[in-house]
């Protein structure tokens, strides 16, 4: 068992020696050293690097970009990160504002 939990993010690789011992003849010691790979799970959300606020003209033409976003996790991806956007709920009627993938 481990003494604490093992956390992916903060180590990945874990090298310990295990020893076997005779409990009636201490001096019949055997050891091997392990590697341990702790695994990935999908434990971390994803987060936006930073704060994003928009301004919009009122003059701005349909179609015009208002605004780039993009996102983190934390976690070791098998094939690359990639996240769907949308908009709230309360927004997602709004005709005046769509969001579009760029990957």
């Amino acid at each position: 068992m481990t003494a604490r939990p093992l956390d992916r993010e903060e180590f990945s690789w874990h090298n310990i020696t295990i020893l076997a011992m005779e409990m009636n003849n201490p001096s019949q010691v055997g050891s091997v050293p392990v590697t341990i790979k702790v695994l990935d799970v999908n434990d971390n959300a994803p987060e936006f690097p930073r704060f994003y606020e928009a301004f919009v003209c009122e003059n701005a033409k349909a179609g015009q970009l208002i605004q780039t976003v993009s996102a983190v996790d934390q976690d070791d991806p098998l094939n690359g990160q990639h996240f769907y956007y949308s908009l709230a709920p309360e927004a997602a009627n709004n005709p005046n504002f769509t969001i579009r993938d760029n990957q």
